[in-house]
């Protein structure tokens, strides 16, 4: 078995692997301060409890963009999984190539999410928006080129932002709302962000498709936690909740 890791600003998701199936998702909260032990120990239990040995876990990959947790998560992994996990970072080996004026700057999690996609969809052009903390944009071509993309604030960070930085405006549930405008302060914010969101996205997909593939067709895939809020409104070609998860497998594979 397998189990990859993607480590996010807000939480972590786990994957475990039994060939090319992923037999187990989970997730918990990101947290700088939780030691190896507790990591160790909720990684052990998660897996009991769902009834896999974590003792046939033969590999661990993981792609992080919190460093401060990095030490941790590895010395729990060594610890209690008996491996060391490989992390995703520059100089490793990923199967792309990077058009990008300074690679190290690429984030873990987009090379990942790219790696994953490139699986799925060999030898097409690729738009993948990923909807988590920040919501990002990133370019592959269908000879493997990682192109660039955008990072925006995502949609919990635009709600925080709203709540904090005026005096009459809270916090409200992320969700689609009834109708394109609000009656209320709450509504009026909620299809501020929903349809803003989605506006911004099909305004950039329609760009790239013009400006950077010249034309041709591109797949557009969704990942992150937010995808699934916007799977009525037709955004994307393909939804991949575990898409990084499956990159950081194909990492493992590649090195």
């Amino acid at each position: 078995m397998i189990l990859t890791i993607d480590v996010g600003n807000t939480s972590t998701a786990f994957g475990l692997f039994e060939g090319d199936n992923c037999v187990l998702r989970f997730r918990r909260t990101t947290n700088v301060n939780s030691s190896s032990d507790e990591t160790g120990v909720f990684l052990r239990s998660v897996l009991r409890e769902n009834g896999f040995d974590w003792q046939k876990i033969e590999k661990i990959g993981c792609c992080s963009v919190v460093p401060s947790v990095n030490h941790s998560l590895a010395n729990a992994c060594a610890k209690y999984l008996g491996h060391e996990p490989l992390f995703i970072q520059a100089g490793i080996k990923t199967g792309l190539k990077l058009r990008y004026s300074n690679p190290k700057e690429i984030g873990a999690d987009l090379i990942a999410a790219a790696m994953g996609a490139v699986a799925v969809y060999p030898g097409k052009n690729l738009i993948i928006i990923d909807m988590g903390t920040a919501t990002t944009a990133e370019l592959v071509s269908k000879d493997k080129e990682f192109l660039g993309g955008i990072i925006m604030p995502g949609l919990k960070i635009s709600v925080d932002a709203l709540a904090g930085g005026t005096a009459n405006l809270t916090s409200v549930e992320i969700m689609k709302p009834e109708h394109v405008y609000g009656s209320s302060t709450t509504e009026a914010i909620q299809a501020g962000l929903y349809y803003g969101t989605a506006g911004s996205i099909k305004e950039f997909c329609h760009l790239f498709k013009k400006n950077v593939f010249h034309g041709e067709d591109a797949v557009i895939i969704g990942t992150g936690g937010f995808a699934r809020t916007f799977e009525d409104y037709n955004l994307f070609d393909k939804i991949i909740p575990g898409l990084v998860l499956a990159g950081v497998k194909k990492a493992l594979e590649l090195n």
